[in-house]
């Protein structure tokens, strides 16, 4: 039966942008992998065919190539790649850019290191949580085991370096010998003659990882956390680089966080800012009551205490509640003529603040 349009199989147009060509690849590859279709016999041939799909449509070079030849040019001797040349050192470089292009790092100077955000709610990062992650990373190749040679076939030594994979130079008039791992075949000591029909000679491909992570309690916004050999393999046989995890913290529509301690702002009314009294407020866990002594002025912070955020030497922070003393804008008539009443029966009497005001004055101006 003749392949299937590597455009088919992506499901986008033939003028597609590599920007469109990475989103599909994501998505399909996602969604047929066989791990995530484990009763499905069908999803690990359905995940191959998307996978080299895309590692046609994503390098230029072959593209073009199709585009102008289709499936001929994916044949021996056809113009195409891999299937007219074996997977040397440039092709490899090419390949590796092409899948590793779709997790949105470059390879050079790469390690394999992996960056991820995770967003946690106010609660979660206060009193830690566990969590589930999921991402995309390169991984050794199933099929092919990492050697990237198709199935019954085995990759030849390379007849640049024999095999070592390394090669020896002379430097300066003194003729100085090293050695430095050999360009044809990266080092590798083979060059790839019938590449794997599902990493195309790579050794690795893309696959979706789950991971769930622990995550403790009083963690900060910005803070971060590294997950060792939870990133990519940048070369089969290598160890695959670390996951740094990057936390952001959602801003919670009634507490702030100050350090250790919580604050949130309690409006009150005039009545009971004078006379005193409880008040219920909310806190991380619920309901509570704290006590407004009498004459509690606007802006006056109380403390909840051991009602913040657990620190990790032991204990917790303070909740800060802060008073806001409501002025009422709309009176009847009888609670009009009571405060009428309580302003003559007041008089002139400063208040705290107000004698605080009055004396900044008098220092001010003389």
């Amino acid at each position: 039966m003749a392949p299937r349009d590597p455009y088919d199989i992506l499901g986008v147009p033939r003028h597609a942008t590599p920007e469109e060509l990475k989103a599909a690849f994501r998505k399909l590859a996602s969604q047929h992998h066989p791990d995530k279709n484990p009763n499905d016999p069908g999803a690990h041939d359905r995940f191959k065919e998307i996978n080299a799909a895309y590692q046609i449509l994503s390098d230029p070079q072959r593209r073009a190539a199709f585009d102008r030849y289709g499936h001929a040019a994916e044949q021996p001797g056809g113009g195409g790649f891999p299937g007219g040349i074996h997977v040397d050192a440039q092709n490899l470089e090419d390949l590796l850019g092409s899948l590793f292009g779709a997790f949105g790092f470059q390879k050079q100077q790469n390690r394999g290191d992996l960056r991820k955000e995770v967003t946690l709610t106010f609660q979660e990062a206060a009193f830690g949580c566990q969590r589930k992650i999921t991402y995309d990373r390169a991984v050794t190749c199933g099929t092919c085991t990492g050697s990237g040679a198709r199935t019954g076939s085995k990759p030849q030594s390379c007849n640049a370096c024999n095999g070592r994979g390394k090669v020896r130079f002379t430097q300066g008039l003194l003729g100085l010998v090293g050695e430095r791992p050999c360009s044809s075949c990266q080092g590798r000591g083979h060059v790839v003659t019938d590449p794997c029909e599902t990493c195309r000679g790579v050794g690795i491909v893309a696959a979706e990882h789950n991971l769930e992570i622990g995550v403790p309690p009083g963690i900060e916004d910005g803070a971060t956390t590294t997950v060792a050999s939870a990133g990519n393999v940048t070369r089969p046989g290598k160890l695959p680089g670390d996951l740094e995890l990057v936390f952001h913290v959602e801003e919670h529509p009634f507490f702030k966080r100050l350090k250790d301690d919580v604050q949130c702002a309690v409006p009150i009314s005039f009545p009971a800012a004078a006379l005193g009294g409880e008040v219920e407020v909310p806190t991380l866990e619920g309901k509570a009551k704290v006590r407004v002594p009498p004459g509690t002025q606007h802006g006056t912070v109380l403390r909840l205490k051991g009602k913040g955020i657990p620190r990790r030497t032991g204990g917790r922070g303070d909740q800060r509640v802060e008073v806001l003393v409501e002025v009422p804008q709309h009176l009847s008539e009888k609670q009009r003529l009571l405060l009428e009443e309580l302003a003559r029966e007041m008089g002139d009497e400063v208040q705290p603040q107000q004698r605080t005001f009055m004396e900044k004055l008098k220092d001010l101006f003389g």
